[in-house]
């Protein structure tokens, strides 16, 4: 797991607390301010290795915080991703204009923040922070064993995750009971009613109400596949 500094600077505490528990989920060390000044005297001292950066904000404004980093020796190649609420073209511009590596605009998708996270600090560490693999609208990241569906963190055991990542793998496929057994139990023939019921237990955790919802289809005498219905 990644051990990397993140910090996270915004002042709307809700976003805080979604972008601050998504990063712990993936094993990052993870840093908040809540106005420019103190984001300021937090790269400096903590030097974390990437930044999470609201552009509206108390006290002095991200893109200020922005620029004043890019322009010091010490703090120059600290990754900045800019979130801006604005709709205007010029606002990003102007934020990749003072060096920053990369902007998202509110909403955001989470699941698409983490990736992108993930992607900076793969390029400037040059670290393999792991993989995402994706089906519709789930995302599996092997490395820190998480799933979001529909930008929501699914809450499964290690055993429903590594169910469903081996059906995910296979988009539109069937995989059957005997694999599922031997790759996940490391049994190899036997009692394949473990399988169902775990089987069960995901598509419940699964079933978020919402539409397209994913459903685990079951094949008589062939096994599982995952698909989606309206």
């Amino acid at each position: 797991m990644p051990n990397e500094r993140i910090l996270v600077v915004e002042d709307e505490q809700a976003i805080v607390e979604i972008v601050s528990q998504a990063l712990k989920r993936y094993g990052f060390d993870v840093t908040t301010a809540n106005d420019g000044d103190t984001a300021l005297d937090m790269a400096y001292s903590l030097r974390p290795d990437l930044i999470i950066l609201d552009i509206m904000l108390p006290r002095m404004d991200g893109w200020e915080v922005c620029r004043r980093l890019k322009s010091e020796g010490e703090t120059k190649n600290i990754p900045i991703i800019m979130l801006t609420a604005r709709r205007e073209e010029r606002d990003v511009v102007e934020g990749l204009e003072l060096g920053a590596d990369d902007y998202m605009k509110k909403p955001f998708s989470l699941a698409e923040l983490m990736a992108r996270v993930k992607a900076l600090l793969r390029r400037t560490l040059g670290r393999d922070l792991g993989k995402v693999i994706t089906n519709g609208e789930i995302q599996v990241d092997l490395e820190g064993e998480t799933v979001f569906l529909r930008d929501v963190v699914i809450d499964l055991s290690p055993t429903e995750f590594q169910l469903l990542e081996a059906l995910v793998k296979k988009p539109g496929r069937v995989v059957s009971r005997e694999e599922l057994l031997a790759r996940i139990w490391g049994l190899y023939g036997g009692d394949t009613r473990t399988v169902d019921v775990h089987i069960s237990r995901l598509r419940h955790k699964l079933d978020d109400g919402n539409k397209p919802r994913p459903v685990i289809q079951a094949l008589r005498g062939r096994g599982y596949r995952l698909t989606w219905e309206d």
